[in-house]
């Protein structure tokens, strides 16, 4: 649809090797996950490429495979920018380094659009949507203080200092403990910035430190995953309670397993589907009345006792 914004911009593009060229009979819209590999972003992206479909929209899908930050995030961000893409849909890896991006997309003109994790200064965004994550925290810190017996000490395992959806469940999950539950000590907590192997490591070293350790909250699903391995390691499955973030098929099957005491599902899916409704309706004009500028989707706290009711939240695969 737009040209190249020039020759320089171009040779970003093809150093990057960004994706596909743009087509010139419908709107191109760059959707630029966390990290492309984990599986929230997968489900996110089957939601994303299906809905794409339906409205007639080309799609480029493109983000880091290894890590999630903002260094390894940025040249995507630069590339689709670069190529003149009519909208951009983003999940931010730091909403401070990946404000400069939003500037440059208003420069442009470039609507943008952030899902699940958002940007420090939101005034130019078409919308945010994203779960409910202090709902989620405060799910998460009720459902593991009833399974602890309301006493007891608790460690945090997160994901990232800087995501916005780690930051807001933790507050969530910390309100809650503070106002309900003054028997429960929070020990500490770790990130494992989308590593499994370093969650295992950190709490590996909780375990060793806390033989009573009663509860983890994972944040974020490499942290459970890294969670699990942990509690393996140490023969305290079932013992020490794991209340997990995201529902994966894998993180379902460990719930059906004891493995995880609980786990609070968001709709990653759904959150997809919205933002190219919104992305097709600031691109065309039709409908933009109807974009509300914040969106928040609820998340659902599953557990063993209400799997017939939630297992239908398991992202797809």
């Amino acid at each position: 649809m737009k040209l190249l914004r020039s020759l320089a911009a171009a040779a970003v593009v093809s150093s990057i090797a960004f994706g596909a060229a743009i087509a010139q009979d419908k709107p191109t819209v760059a959707f630029i996950p966390g990290i492309a590999s984990d599986p929230f972003f997968k489900a996110m992206e089957i939601g994303a490429r299906a809905k794409a479909e339906e409205l007639g929209i080309e799609l480029i899908w493109q983000g880091s495979a290894s890590e999630y930050s903002p260094q390894t995030q940025l040249p995507f961000v630069d590339a689709a920018l670069a190529q003149g893409v009519d909208a951009l849909i983003l999940v931010p890896t730091d909403p401070d380094s990946l404000q400069a991006s939003v500037a440059r997309a208003e420069a442009m003109n470039i609507p943008v659009i952030t899902v699940d994790t958002t940007v420090t200064d939101q005034a130019y965004l078409t919308s945010h949507i994203t779960g409910d994550n202090v709902d989620g925290g405060r799910q998460a810190a009720k459902t593991l203080a009833e399974q602890i017996g309301g006493e007891g000490k608790v460690f945090i395992q997160s994901g990232s200092p800087s995501a916005t959806t780690n930051t807001l469940r933790e507050q969530g999950f910390r309100e809650e403990l503070a106002a309900n539950y003054p028997k429960i000590e929070i020990i500490g907590r770790e990130y494992s910035n989308s590593q499994p192997a370093t969650a295992t490591s950190a709490i590996n070293t909780i375990l060793l430190a806390n033989p009573d350790l009663k509860g983890i909250f994972a944040i974020d699903g490499t942290s459970g995953t890294g969670a699990i391995a942990a509690l393996r390691n140490n023969n305290a499955v079932g013992k020490v309670k794991l209340v997990g973030y995201d529902a994966y098929k894998v993180q379902v099957d460990a719930l059906k397993e004891g493995e995880f005491s609980a786990l609070i599902a968001q709709q990653p899916g759904q959150e997809a589907e919205l933002a190219l409704e919104y992305v097709k309706a600031k691109i065309t004009g039709e409908g933009v009345d109807k974009i509300e500028k914040s969106v928040v989707i609820p998340n659902v706290a599953m557990t063993k006792d209400n799997l017939g009711e939630t297992e239908k939240y398991m992202y797809a695969e």
